[in-house]
């Protein structure tokens, strides 16, 4: 009898034990303030960062959603980006790539901004007629 009286006293104790740490880890977890949109060249120094500090992949995606919430990367593309940099990649940014060539050049871009600066009542149809390198769907 004193046996089992010993035994539910130490399962007892084990069960508080647990949710003394979970209280406390949920604590904490409330502490930090979520940030709400970040671009993508924000939370890749941090993967960086953690990834030299030899901290594991899903770790790092843990730690970044703590802090960027649902809004951060998932953690597929966070072990992607992991990856990259134990590859000895050190960019932080996305690389240029081959695509369809902007229409629109800066000096169009400039003369259209003239154009509605100097006329408020200026229509897609107008900009079209003026403009014809830039088509109305454009």
């Amino acid at each position: 009898m004193c046996s089992d009286f010993l035994y539910q006293l130490r399962s007892h104790r084990r069960h508080f034990v647990k949710f003394v740490y979970v209280y406390v880890c949920s604590c904490a977890l409330n502490m930090f303030k979520t940030i709400e949109w970040a671009a993508d060249c924000e939370i890749r120094p941090v993967i960086r960062f953690l990834n030299a500090r030899n901290v594991l992949p899903s770790e790092n995606n843990h730690q970044i959603c703590q802090v960027y919430g649902d809004n951060g990367m998932s953690d597929g593309m966070a072990r992607k980006w992991v990856q990259m940099f134990n590859e000895g990649r050190e960019n932080v940014h996305d690389e240029a790539r081959s695509g369809r060539p902007s229409l629109v050049k800066d000096d169009v871009v400039r003369k259209v901004n003239e154009r509605v600066r100097d006329d408020r009542r200026f229509t897609i149809s107008d900009l079209s007629l003026h403009f014809p390198q830039i088509s109305k769907t454009l």
